[in-house]
């Protein structure tokens, strides 16, 4: 399936650091780092526009075009290992990737794609859940597929799709993830009626309280304290 993998133009990186990172970034490069199969790791820095691309289609496996590597004809075969990501979770800083060969067993992770409308979702408050968007799978480099696709046309309210029951395309292919992981389900959102909606409603205003008022206890305890003599209150002289 890899036989003609994309490949990634690629050159060394001397400097290492986040300062320098950085300017790699500002000139439309990509750091990145290669490891694996008994080599050194190695800093490299690829163009960011073209690996991005590939990567957002679902590609893993890469071809390396880098001066230098032993099978200079053909591109060292490489597997996307990691990405990472700005603060914001929005833009890739960093590839890591590891040297592999065709033949041999990997784990990796696989994007899911669900395909057509699900029947539940004409019922009303209906919405389409999807926790797992992606497996962990083992198998040979050649067979990585670029996503799983998953119909969901059947779905109805209170139905769910589980990780054992997407179809994979080998069966020399492992399932990783837990195979009882959601990857769709259809609910109804409850509506729920909360205290202060209940008391914003017509005619259940309650009415304010007059903080100048007396209440009544209040109005009767000072009644008899102004009635009762002070105790240590001297007799008026008679004239």
């Amino acid at each position: 399936m890899h036989e003609k993998a994309p490949i990634l133009k690629a050159e060394p990186r001397e400097r290492l650091g986040s300062r320098y990172s950085q300017r790699i970034r500002a000139t439309g490069g990509l750091p990145a780092v290669v490891y694996g199969h008994g080599e050194a790791p190695q800093s490299i820095t690829i163009d960011a526009h073209t690996a991005i691309a590939m990567m957002e289609k679902g590609e893993k496996v890469f071809r390396l075009d880098l001066p230098g590597t032993k099978n200079k004809d053909e591109g060292q075969m490489v597997l996307l290992k990691d990405l990472q990501f700005d603060y914001l979770g929005t833009n890739i800083v960093h590839a890591d990737f590891a040297r592999v060969d065709l033949n041999e067993r990997v784990r990796t992770r696989v994007a899911i794609h669900l395909v057509g409308e699900a029947i539940g979702l004409k019922q009303a408050g209906a919405i389409l859940m999807r926790p797992t968007n992606e497996l962990e799978i083992e198998c040979m480099v050649r067979e990585i597929p670029e996503f799983f696709e998953v119909r969901v046309d059947t779905l109805d309210v209170g139905h769910l799709i589980n990780a054992s029951q997407v179809k994979l395309p080998n069966d020399s292919m492992k399932l990783v993830t837990d195979s009882h992981s959601i990857v769709a389900q259809i609910v109804v959102q409850a509506e729920t009626v909360t205290a202060e909606a209940t008391a914003a409603a017509p005619g259940a205003a309650a009415s304010p309280e007059v903080l100048t008022a007396k209440k009544p206890e209040e109005g009767a305890a000072a009644g008899k304290a102004a009635a009762a003599p002070a105790k240590d209150a001297k007799a008026a002289p008679k004239k």
